[in-house]
């Protein structure tokens, strides 16, 4: 059973300033040539299909286009795509039926009552079935019809409640099972606070998203989606693909692709990578303005210019402008005071969280939950 892994496609995306849909359809006409070279089994897209909950026309059109190109690529693929926590769960369950017809499996809503369960599809090759348990984003407060509250009548942790979710299925561990999920999962005891997160992924307040990955032990392989990076989670089998196009400049340097898994008989698991070439690269260019500027190109640029560099002033801008068409932003380095080391204005970050406990003083841990949840929620709407 050959499996390519997608996530995180963010269409409708703006780097800074500047409109991706070209650099996307350039990618995802990449992902497609792919198809029609290795024709997958299945194709799972692990969420965060769109970057808004209310994507504009030309992100529909586009990812209408890219779905069509699949299928015309690969026509026996089964597609199955559940929804991140960019999109809109409802909109993402919108024509199930007869989209299902054409085996394009998009999964929006999570089991919210006790009679739902999370979706699951089973294919069938030489070595016997494998199982499809499609999750979209859940958060503790949707389950909460299914699985009520704890002793003290508040919500279970987001860890909690995906391995409580997960109990619920009868998953024969015999046959080959993989589940497309978009979480926050990290290696059990790993600190929540050193995993490398980009910059265009929302932080919940305290991490309290954070599921441990023995959540997933009773799958094979796991097709995550949420962190842009490529990484495992615990092993080999449990991996986020990261996006197939940087979301933000965070994500400079980063190789991407599509991870390709190829389900043998069980316990066989072979996992490659097709690379993705992006349209334009991001780069990251410092020194005084004569410096940067004999290094014009075409690619997303983020100047750096040295601390001793003069003032900007519309001929500097008008200079990076020229040399870099597709300029995102112009920074200066900041000016160390020589005797200690520290810049001359240094700069205090605190979080809105410890910001708002810090004003209200002592407060009980019912309190403190309903401060995270709002403030996580407030981080959502902005986003």
């Amino acid at each position: 059973m050959k499996v390519f892994h997608l996530s995180d496609l963010h269409i409708g995306l703006k780097l800074i300033n500047r409109d991706l849909s070209e650099d996307q359809r350039y990618v995802f006409a990449q992902i497609a040539s792919y198809a029609r070279e290795e024709k997958p089994d299945a194709i799972l897209i692990a969420g965060d299909i769109y970057d808004k909950a209310v994507p504009g026309a030309e992100a529909m059109e586009l990812f209408d286009d890219f779905l069509g190109d699949l299928k015309a690529a690969s026509p026996d693929s089964e597609i199955m795509i559940v929804s991140g926590n960019h999109d809109s769960a409802p909109r993402v369950n919108m024509y199930r039926g007869l989209l299902g017809k054409n085996r394009v499996h998009m999964i929006g809503n999570p089991p919210a009552t006790k009679e739902e369960n999370i979706e699951k599809m089973t294919l069938t090759d030489e070595y016997g079935p494998v199982n499809f348990y499609l999750l979209p984003f859940i958060r503790p407060t949707m389950a909460k019809g299914i699985l009520g509250t704890d002793e003290n009548g508040l919500n279970f942790s987001y860890d909690e409640t995906i391995k409580r979710l997960i109990a619920r299925e009868e998953i024969d561990t015999t046959e080959r099972n993989v589940i497309v999920s978009h979480q926050f999962y990290l290696e059990d005891g790993k600190d929540p606070a050193k995993a490398e997160r980009m910059d265009n992924e929302i932080l919940t307040v305290g991490n309290i998203d954070r599921v441990g990955s023995s959540a997933l032990e009773a799958f094979d392989y796991g097709a995550l989606g949420h962190i842009h990076k490529p990484m495992t989670v615990g092993r080999d089998t449990l991996r986020y693909c990261g996006t197939p196009l940087a979301c933000s400049v965070s994500e400079e340097g980063q190789e991407k692709g599509v991870v390709v898994a190829e389900l043998r008989q069980k316990g066989d698991i072979r996992i490659r990578n097709l690379p993705l070439v992006p349209l334009r690269k991001i780069l990251t260019v410092r020194g005084t303005l004569e410096e940067v500027t004999k290094l014009s190109c075409a690619d997303y640029v983020r100047v750096v210019l040295s601390a001793e560099e003069t003032g900007e002033n519309s001929d500097t801008m008008d200079r990076l402008r020229n040399a870099f068409p597709n300029l995102l932003k112009v920074e200066r380095e900041e000016k160390r005071l020589e005797s200690s080391g520290r810049s001359e204005c240094p700069e205090i970050k605190k979080d809105p969280y410890e910001l708002c406990c810090d004003f209200l003083g002592e407060t009980d841990e019912e309190t403190k939950e309903l401060l995270r949840e709002i403030v996580n929620s407030v981080r959502e709407e902005y986003r």
